[in-house]
């Protein structure tokens, strides 16, 4: 089945291509060197902040303080299953040129749509929300600004760093680059003075273990904070920028491409997580201290490591939530325009998205009753992306010669269901009081 298109997609200027540009991507010749490699590396790294973002910081940071080095292995996890969603999703949006909102506009009944999009507004609000936090509180932890102000600053910056959309995606992608170096030197920065015990880091990060029925809480909540709904819809949108004018046979190199651009990601990802449960562990687990907020864990890091390392933390918080605050306004923006038929200014939907997080903020709302709502509201909405996605991966009429063959809708099935199953036990255990 083919699909004209419409009038209604979504008008994210491409790659602003010019024919002496080191950024060409010219469809007729895709050659597999680092070089064109290198001209395809961004739109995984875009979505790979939502992996890294302050949700992360708190609930590693949390486990590594509690259970030392024994749940690293539950980072290792969550990012293959990171790896094989975001792959699907760039398989999506290469394969039918078309993001996963626009697919499921075509696919599903219009009633369906409404509720996908109520749903996915509300995640990449919820998103937005807990990724503003982050900001502000790097904000306040470096330069002593209040919340509320810290928050309208964040906001600010954020909507600068989605504006810079139209000088071309290749520039948001480098900003967002450079932003994740940040926080990874930083967290270098952390890890030589943590000295971690490298030996139990690769025993642990090898063989599962869960000492106790907390662990089994925390393993969850990691877990349930790694995947995030917003960003599936995202990739499938970002892989665009360089996906006009192929026909089948350059789909597939460019699928290869973002194949590497994903697993090099997710990876950088990876590592980051990892880094922030090691240097716990190292730090706090050895101390005795138990880590139960992001302000505690900067304020506990300079009479234990000196002040280059609670330094360095606030820096990596501060450049994750401006980073990921950006995504999540990006991630509104493309599911707003896709599954019905609302046409909204491009600066409108960027302020609607973030909004509600500057409001939340600014209104003084405990940070920990904020980082709740976005949970809850992001357990919700995992299925609505991750069950259409898989539906449509998995007809051929749809994907061509880019269908999900049987082991992949096998995985996909079993991937999703263990997400889908523990996000509910975590949203189960937060109402309960549990966790």
């Amino acid at each position: 089945m083919e699909f004209k298109k419409n009038t209604h997609e979504i008008k994210i200027k491409p790659c602003l291509i010019r024919e002496q540009s080191p950024f060409t991507y010219k469809a007729a010749k895709i050659p597999f060197s680092f070089r064109q490699i290198a001209k395809f590396l961004g739109p995984a790294f875009i979505v790979s902040v939502a992996y890294v973002d302050p949700g992360n910081f708190a609930t590693n940071i949390s486990g590594g303080s509690i259970f030392n080095y024994n749940l690293v292995w539950v980072i290792l996890w969550s990012n293959i299953m990171a790896i094989f969603l975001q792959i699907n999703s760039a398989k999506l949006g290469i394969a039918t040129g078309y993001n996963l909102s626009q697919m499921c506009k075509k696919v599903f009944s219009k009633r369906i749509n409404w509720f996908f999009w109520i749903i996915a507004e509300l995640a990449a609000i919820a998103t937005t929300m807990a990724e503003f936090l982050g900001g502000a509180l790097g904000l306040y932890l470096l330069f002593g600004l209040s919340l509320p102000l810290a928050g309208l600053l964040t906001g600010v910056i954020s909507f600068a760093i989605t504006y810079m959309q139209k000088y071309g995606q290749r520039v948001v992608e480098i900003i967002i680059f450079t932003l994740i170096a940040v926080i990874s030197i930083s967290y270098a920065i952390e890890m030589f003075l943590a000295k971690p015990d490298w030996s139990s880091v690769a025993v642990h990060t090898l063989i599962p273990s869960l000492p106790n029925g907390q662990a089994v809480l925390i393993a969850v909540g990691m877990l349930g904070a790694t995947v995030m709904p917003h960003v599936i819809y995202l990739h499938s949108q970002l892989v665009q920028c360089r996906n006009y004018g192929m026909n089948d046979e350059e789909k597939v190199k460019h699928l290869k491409m973002e194949k590497i651009d994903v697993i090099i990601a997710m990876n950088i990802a990876f590592i980051i997580n990892a880094a922030m449960v090691i240097v716990s562990a190292a730090v706090f687990y050895q101390k005795g201290i138990i880590v139960n907020s992001i302000e505690q864990a900067h304020q506990s890091l300079e009479p234990l490591l000196g002040s280059l390392s609670s330094g360095a933390f606030a820096i990596a918080l501060l450049a994750s939530g401006f980073s990921s605050s950006a995504v999540g306004s990006m991630a509104g923006e493309t599911v707003m325009d896709g599954f019905v038929d609302v046409k909204i200014p491009l600066n409108i939907r960027r302020l609607i998205t973030m909004a509600p997080a500057m409001i939340i903020i600014a209104s003084g709302v405990n940070p920990m009753k904020a980082l709740l709502l976005s949970q809850v509201c992001l357990s919700f909405a995992l299925p609505a992306a991750i069950i259409p996605m898989l539906i449509i991966t998995g007809r051929k009429d749809l994907m061509g010669r880019f269908v999900n063959g049987t082991l992949t809708k096998i995985a996909g099935f079993i991937i999703a269901s263990l997400i889908i199953i523990l996000n509910a036990v975590l949203l189960y255990l937060t109402f309960s009081g549990k966790v």
